[in-house]
C-alpha cells in the first residue's frame, strides 16, 4: 500500500507540474535537447524570476535536472529526466535534410552519435569538430565495437568543411555548443569520455548518446 501511495503521489506531482502551459513547453523543448536557463528564458520570453520558479517546480517533480557546463563553469544546463515521462511528451516532428553531430575534437561523442544515428534512422547523418583531433579516440572505437558498431575509416573533420545548408546541427559537447555562433541547433550535454579515458566513461557516454538518438530519431523526418 505504501508503494502504491508513493507512486500515486509521484504521478500527481508530475501532472501538477505539467499543468502549467509554460512548464509543459519547457519539457517539450528539453525533449529535443538540453538548454541553459538563459536559452529557455529567450525561447519563452519570460522574466528570470518566473523561469526560476518554473524550473524549481519541474525539479521538485523529478522531471528535470541541472548541471554545470564542462567548458564554462559559470553556465549550467537543464536536462530532461526521462524516467516517468513516457506518453507525456509531444509527438512534434522536425524536418531535416541531414543530421550533423558536432563536438570539439570529433574524436568520440560525435562519431558515436553519427554511427548510432545511421543504425536508427534513414535520415542521413554526418559528424564534425570545431577543432578536429588527429584521429578517433581508441576508447571510442572500442566501445563502438563492443556494441556492434564499426566506425570504419572515419576520421575527424573540420566543421566548416562538412556543414551544409539544411543540416540539423546537434552539439554533443558543451565546449562546441558554447563556441559556435548563436543559431538554431540542438545541444546534448554529454560528459567527455576522452578526458577520463576509462572504459566506464566511454560506456556511460555511449549509453547517453544511444538513448538520445533513440528518443530523437522518431521525431525527425527527411526534408
Amino acid at each position: 500500500m505504501k508503494t502504491e501511495m508513493n507512486s500515486l503521489e509521484r504521478r500527481a506531482a508530475v501532472h501538477a507540474a505539467l499543468g502549467e502551459p509554460a512548464r509543459l513547453r519547457m519539457v517539450d523543448l528539453l525533449a529535443l535537447g538540453d538548454r541553459s536557463p538563459a536559452e529557455l528564458q529567450a525561447e519563452l520570453g519570460m522574466a528570470s524570476n518566473l523561469l526560476s520558479h518554473h524550473l524549481r517546480t519541474l525539479q521538485d517533480a523529478g522531471l528535470v535536472s541541472r548541471h554545470r557546463s564542462e567548458a564554462d563553469r559559470r553556465r549550467s544546463y537543464v536536462t530532461l529526466v526521462r524516467t516517468g515521462t513516457a506518453g507525456l511528451l509531444a509527438a512534434a516532428t522536425v524536418r531535416a535534410s541531414r543530421v550533423l553531430f558536432v563536438c570539439y575534437a570529433n574524436s568520440a561523442r560525435s562519431q558515436l552519435a553519427e554511427a548510432l544515428w545511421k543504425r536508427a534512422s534513414t535520415v542521413p547523418s554526418a559528424s564534425a569538430g570545431t577543432h578536429p583531433a588527429d584521429g578517433i579516440a581508441p576508447g571510442a572505437r572500442d566501445v563502438a565495437a563492443r556494441h556492434g558498431l564499426d566506425l570504419g575509416a572515419s576520421q575527424p573533420a573540420e566543421l566548416y568543411r562538412v556543414a551544409m545548408q539544411g543540416d540539423l546541427v546537434i552539439a554533443v559537447c558543451d565546449r562546441a555548443h558554447e563556441e559556435l555562433p548563436t543559431t538554431d541547433r540542438l545541444h546534448w550535454s554529454i560528459p567527455d569520455p576522452v578526458a577520463v579515458g576509462s572504459p566506464a566513461a566511454f560506456e556511460a557516454a555511449f549509453s547517453q548518446i544511444a538513448q538520445r538518438v533513440q528518443d530523437l530519431s522518431s521525431h525527425i523526418t527527411a526534408a
